[in-house]
């Protein structure tokens, strides 16, 4: 048995990256030259955690992992899509140290490819079986809307807060629908793999569900982190932690304020605002790891992979604060 996720991710991850990168370059063809090479380095890196978390399912489910690894590649390229569409709308030039893939040869034609990621994950999966269509085609559908309702525009958003019609509640559904939802989808697939009972499967998918949600507030705290140690602000990156910050700290005139200056200098209040939202997001996440192993099905406790699978998620968080 496995000491760690890591241990496991060590494993199961080189099988999984094969077949990704196979169908990837297959998706983006080798007739661009260096664009291609480019592109390819860029989407081949990361870690593969929601792919690997879908074959440490099957296989504490008693199943082999070869029905899991096209299901984990399918995981693996919604990611990727969703990756290639996120750097464009946030400008984002960098991913993984390389050229965000829009920034190599324009917005139409990254966004078209991560369409067609998407369409293609949604074809090898419903080919699969339709349960495999509907989990994939599902999670596509929620992740966009997600991504839908996030406000771009500081001024906008300053100004409902101002006026009160922003919506308090809205940072649980965007960590749901933009981070939640892959992890509960993988964990879904990884039960379908394994031939589970309904039941067993909607009980993974809650699992991985509160999973992405503790990783989703994990990497806002990471922002928060970063405009901390650098001591000055942007609002455009302010807005993209603002539904946090909102949703912790209920301070919405400081909120205003700091989504409205011009100047990137932080002065004392802001820097203490940000340092008390760290605080209470570091709590928030201990708590939603505490909470995670309540959705556990009992039917993963038989074959020894209990233990495993209430590490998962505290682990998963480290490998994140290690790699990023």
């Amino acid at each position: 048995m496995f000491a760690s996720f890591e241990d496991y991710l060590l494993k199961v991850r080189p099988q999984v990256d094969d077949v990704f990168k196979n169908q990837l370059s297959g998706l983006i063809g080798n007739d661009d030259g260096e664009w291609t090479y480019a592109i390819l380095a860029n989407l081949k890196g990361g870690k593969r955690i929601r792919g690997c978390l879908l074959c440490l399912i099957c296989n504490a489910l008693g199943s082999p992992l070869e029905p899991a690894i096209p299901r984990a590649v399918a995981i693996e390229l919604i990611h990727c899509a969703s990756l290639i569409h996120d750097d464009f709308v946030d400008q984002d030039t960098s991913r993984r140290g390389l050229p965000a893939t829009w920034t190599l040869e324009g917005a139409r034609r990254a966004v078209l490819l991560g369409d067609l990621i998407f369409a293609s994950a949604i074809e090898r999966m419903s080919a699969l079986g339709r349960e495999d269509g509907l989990v994939v085609a599902g999670a596509i559908a929620n992740i966009s809307k997600g991504a839908f309702h996030e406000e771009t525009d500081p001024r906008k958003m300053a100004g409902k807060i101002r006026s009160g019609s922003f919506d308090g509640s809205i940072y649980e559904r965007i960590i749901r629908l933009k981070t939640g939802i892959l992890f509960g989808a993988a964990c879904r697939l990884g039960g379908v793999a394994a031939g589970a009972e309904n039941d067993v499967k909607e009980s993974l998918f809650l699992y991985g569900l509160r999973i992405g949600e503790a990783y989703q507030v994990a990497d806002d705290l990471k922002d928060v982190r970063n405009q901390i140690a650098r001591g000055f602000i942007h609002p455009n990156e302010m807005t993209v932690i603002a539904p946090a910050l909102f949703s912790f700290l209920k301070g919405a005139r400081r909120l205003a304020l700091v989504l409205e200056r011009a100047y990137p200098q932080m002065d004392d209040e802001v820097m203490e605002y940000l340092k008390t939202a760290e605080n209470l997001m570091e709590n928030d996440i201990k708590r939603r790891l505490d909470s995670i192993a309540s959705e556990i099905p009992p039917a993963l406790f038989e074959n020894g992979y209990g233990a495993l699978l209430r590490r998962v998620p505290s682990d998963m968080i480290a490998i994140f604060e290690k790699t990023c």
